[in-house]
């Protein structure tokens, strides 16, 4: 049984992470850290509402005593400008991983995207890449594990609430991608999530095809 910590849970990722930790029977304590209430009630469900991951301090007490981090909190690089954009996906987490403290127990994972590379054409594949970089590099100091599935296309789960028409019709394309590795559940992903706080894995850096495998550990 493990005790976790997600954020971004009135986003798409972390809503669909959020419902099957509430539903799975190997988590018993949730904590959520949002800008914003879920609207959601459940007997693990505890929120933290706070308006900026600035405002948390270095080891805040409020989020100690977990397992894991499901770090999912981020936004869309179209639109937003390089240092905004640097500052959500590196700047925001970092600071929130500072809040967690030394932690030699604790999974940290880092919610990253398929095309993701410091060194790549576009600039939010390389700030995503950066930042998978620096949470890599803290595995075993601060954090027991760290692990950064780079997420594609995903079929949502029919429970959800903050999904958009292009999340909905990539849900649909579902059907015909998953042969090709660039696709999973959002169940599988929250599922891929608990077992590598539970079991691990010898990859750091998930793709599809990495995040179906550790779903299918959780569930043998």
């Amino acid at each position: 049984m493990v005790k976790v910590i997600i954020t971004g849970t009135t986003g798409f990722v972390g809503e669909g992470i959020l419902l099957e930790c509430l539903d799975n029977d190997k988590v018993d304590k949730v904590l959520s850290v949002s800008r914003r209430a879920t609207g959601k009630t459940h007997e693990k469900l505890k929120e933290l509402i706070i308006p900026s991951f600035k405002d948390l301090s270095e080891d805040d007490e409020r989020l100690q005593g977990y397992d894991a981090c499901f770090y999912c909190a981020g936004r869309t690089g179209v639109g937003i400008e390089e240092q905004e954009y640097r500052d959500t996906t590196i700047d925001t987490p970092l600071h929130f991983a500072k809040a967690l403290g030394q932690n030699k127990d604790m999974t940290f994972i880092f919610v990253s995207g398929h095309g993701s590379d410091k060194n790549g054409k576009y600039m939010w594949a390389r700030i995503k890449g950066e930042a998978e970089e620096h949470f890599i590099n803290m595995k075993g100091n601060p954090f027991k594990n760290t692990f950064c599935p780079r997420l594609c296309m995903m079929k949502i789960n029919p429970e959800m609430k903050n999904v958009t028409t292009a999340q909905k019709f990539y849900s649909i394309m579902t059907t015909f991608t998953k042969p090709f590795n660039i696709s999973n559940t959002i169940q599988e992903v929250g599922k891929c999530m608990i077992s590598l706080v539970l079991n691990g894995y010898d990859k750091q850096i998930l793709d599809c095809k990495d995040i179906s495998i550790c779903a299918k550990k959780l569930d043998s």
